[in-house]
Order: structure tokens, then C-alpha cells, then sequence
């Protein structure tokens, strides 16, 4: 971690309702929730819904009510769009800085390296005008010497309207009353658990908790937690993550809008999942020689109950989705049951390596040419004309099982059909 480096964290404010927002003014001011997989629960809120006293994580049927009478707007997760305007965004923070660390859908570490000479609170205000206008988003901005107090501040600074979403910690005379002011289960990297423990000892905010002993902090909270109490002191030592590591294991699944006992039915989930795993490892361009399928019935339903899963190992690491379709669903034949009501299937797929290192074996009789052909030309049909474009008729068509998402919005940026219009009365 470079020393002095003033460090930016740049945070969506609300982001799943803002994205919902840009393409639908008449939302501006008006109470949103957006719900999860299978619009069962509310993952998110507009300020407006909060102040309603509605509560994220909430099932949907129980404020219900509460929507109606208060006409809250409400919508489906729509991942594809929330993740093409996340792209947007850090696309266009690259700007500022060459040396950004995307933390998540909605927030970004921007290294302010030599930007000493000029005032920073100036240029967070030149980066939140210019992805407001740019991409319609508003975001919070907090600024410290550390990761940490980075964190700190931008939370402040969107809790508290008077700081008008940037606040500057370096040099700051005031550090120390925001240290104060902040909850020490609000700072960065202190969870429910260790929450409890440094209440027990009388720590109870971030001020209390940079104070603490380091040889204590490191024994109760391991390493870990030395870090945190010394960047709570100015003292850089969480490194950056510019380029995210490959996942170890990636998995893909969904609960099924209604229950699902035929095995035809299941196959197109589980063709459906692997299908979207395989092109995640292709995106990080490794290989895997082993996938987990599983399926399970709800467990909170009074019917019969079953849930099994098995591993398959493949003769070859290999990053094909006709191929890992294909081990996958030998796999459902090993552990499905008819008549039980199966609410969820998923794959998991493990054994991950980099495909640069990959060793072929002598009694392989796959044309891997081919299939490296064919996964290029659906990647790229898919890419250029939006997912699904082309995809294995394993998959299914109707697919009657998918995901309910009943309150989806459309695709504005990233399907033709789905690109918003404007109808002009003007006349010449």
C-alpha cells in the first residue's frame, strides 16, 4: 500500500432504485423497493420507502399493505441492467484516476495518487456532478489516508445531509468527532459477532476501538482486526485488489417460481445453470474438472421432504458448456426422486484451474477444436445481441420453471427491443 496516497470511495446512493430511476423520471421523489429472486423479499429501498418504515429484507407479503396505501413503486431484481450502469460508472471514474479498485456493484476505491496539489473536496465534487450527468446516478463520496476511514467517511457523509454526500477526513480537525459519532458495528470490517465482543469490553464506537491495545485487538480479532484499529489511526495496511482474483468455485442457482417434480423440466434448469457458470469461467479463462449438482424441496413446506446433491468428475478440465451440460446432468440422473416437490436445483462447479496450463489427456476423444469454435461464436453472438441470443436447446424454451419476476423492468441498455424512444410533437 503506497503511504499518503489519499484513497476515495466512491458509493451508489441507493443504487437498484437509482438505476430504476434513470429511464423513468416520474419516479423522481416517489417511494421504490426492489425485490428478490422470485419477488419474495425487498433487497432494497429508495429514502423514500425507508422513511415510509418499511425494512429491507422484508417478504413482500407482509408490507403489502403498506405499498398499496403509499403507491410504492415495485420492481424485480434486474441484474442485467444494474450491472451494465455499474460498468458505466467505473468506466467513467477511470478519469480521475488510473488506479481504481471496484469493491462492488455500487462502490469503488479511486487512488487519488497525485492529486496533493489540488483541493479534494472540489475533485469529489467534479467526480459525483460528472457521474450524475453522465449516467444519472447520485453517489456519496468519503476521503481519508486509509481504506478504512475512507469507509467511515462516506457513510457519514450519506447519513448526513449537511456534508451534501462528500466528506474529507485528511487533515480534518473534526476526525475525531466522527470517530465518535460512528458505531463501531459500523466500522468497515467489524461484524455482528465481534460487535458483541468489544461491546462486552466497552468499545462501542470506532473512536473507542482505535484506542484499543493492538496485542488485545490482535488476540480477540486476529490480524484482521490489528489492521482495522491501525488504518482507524491513518496508518495504511489494507492493500488494494485491482484485479480481482479468479473464483475458486462458482456456483449457479435459482428457486423456481412454482414447485417442479418432472426430471425433463429440472434438466432445463440444471442445462440452464451450467450454462451460465461455464460462461463466468470463461470470462476469467479458466477450466474445471469437476461439477456438484444438487436439488432440494422446501423445507419449510409440510410435504414430503428430499435434498441430495453428487459431484462428477470430469476426464478432462475443460470450460465447454456442451461438455459440462452433459457431465451435469448425469450428475441430476444419480440423485433425482419423482414425486417430491422440488423448489430448488443448482450447480456448483470446483476444480477450477487457469486454461493456459491445461494438459490434455491421451484417451480424449472430443474434438476440442470445434467445441472451442462453437463456445466463441455463442459467446459473441450473445454479447453483441444480448444474452440467451443463442443458447443449448438442453435449456429448454418455454421454461415454465424460471424465476418469477413479475415486476422486471426492461432492459434499457442492453437489449435493441428494450432501448427507450422519444416521441417529438415538434413540427418543421
Amino acid at each position: 500500500m503506497k503511504k499518503n496516497v489519499p484513497i476515495a470511495i466512491v458509493d451508489c446512493n441507493n443504487f437498484y432504485a437509482s438505476c430504476e430511476r434513470i429511464f423513468n423520471p416520474k419516479l423522481i421523489g416517489k417511494p421504490i423497493v426492489v425485490l428478490s429472486n422470485n419477488d419474495g423479499i425487498i433487497v432494497a429501498l429508495s429514502n423514500e420507502a425507508k422513511q415510509l418504515g418499511i425494512k429491507n429484507f422484508s417478504p413482500l407479503f407482509k408490507v403489502n399493505d403498506i405499498l398499496k396505501k403509499y403507491d410504492v413503486a415495485v420492481f424485480s431484481s434486474n441484474y442485467t441492467l444494474y450491472g451494465d450502469i455499474s460498468h458505466r460508472i467505473m468506466i467513467s471514474l477511470e478519469q480521475f484516476s488510473p488506479e481504481i479498485e471496484v469493491y462492488s456493484i455500487d462502490e469503488a476505491f479511486v487512488y487519488l495518487d497525485g492529486i496533493h496539489n489540488k483541493d479534494l473536496f472540489s475533485y469529489a465534487q467534479e467526480m459525483q456532478k460528472t457521474i450524475k450527468k453522465w449516467i444519472g446516478i447520485p453517489v456519496s463520496i468519503g476521503i481519508a489516508e486509509t481504506k478504512t476511514l475512507a469507509k467511515l467517511a462516506n457513510r457519514r457523509a450519506k447519513k448526513n445531509q449537511e456534508y451534501k454526500g462528500i466528506l474529507n477526513l485528511i487533515n480534518n480537525v473534526e476526525i475525531e468527532s466522527h470517530l465518535k459519532l460512528t458505531n463501531v458495528t459500523d466500522v468497515w470490517g467489524v461484524g455482528r459477532q465481534y460487535t458483541k465482543l468489544l461491546n462486552c469490553h466497552n468499545i462501542y464506537n470506532a473512536y473507542d476501538l482505535s484506542k484499543v491495545n493492538h496485542n488485545w485487538i490482535k488476540k480477540k480479532m486476529t490480524v484482521q482486526g490489528l489492521r482495522t484499529v491501525m488504518e482507524l489511526n491513518g496508518f495504511p495496511c489494507i492493500e488494494g485488489e485491482f484485479i480481482p482474483p479468479d473464483k475458486k468455485g462458482i456456483i449457479s442457482s435459482r428457486s423456481f417460481s412454482n414447485y417442479v417434480s418432472e426430471k425433463n423440466e429440472l434438466s432445463e434448469a440444471i442445462a440452464t445453470y451450467t450454462s451460465r457458470a461455464a460462461e463466468k469461467l470463461r470470462m476469467q479463462k479458466s477450466v474445471a474438472n469437476m461439477i456438484s449438482v444438487f436439488l432440494r424441496t422446501n423445507p419449510y413446506k409440510n410435504t414430503p421432504q428430499y435434498h441430495n446433491g453428487c459431484q462428477v468428475m470430469l476426464p478432462v478440465a475443460t470450460d465447454f458448456t456442451n461438455e459440462l451440460i452433459d457431465y451435469a446432468l448425469k450428475g441430476l440422473e444419480q440423485i433425482y426422486k419423482p414425486n417430491y416437490l422440488y423448489q430448488k436445483v443448482g450447480v456448483m462447479i470446483t476444480g477450477i484451474l487457469p486454461k493456459n496450463i491445461l494438459q490434455n489427456s491421451l484417451f480424449d476423444n472430443i474434438d476440442r477444436e470445434k467445441n472451442q469454435k462453437l463456445v466463441d461464436a455463442i459467446d459473441k453472438i450473445n454479447l453483441e445481441y444480448g444474452s440467451d441470443t443463442i443458447y443449448f436447446a438442453s435449456s429448454g424454451v418455454q421454461k415454465k420453471w424460471q424465476m418469477k419476476r413479475d415486476f422486471k423492468s426492461p432492459q434499457y441498455t442492453t437489449r435493441w427491443e428494450d432501448i427507450p424512444y422519444v416521441i417529438s410533437n415538434l413540427v418543421d
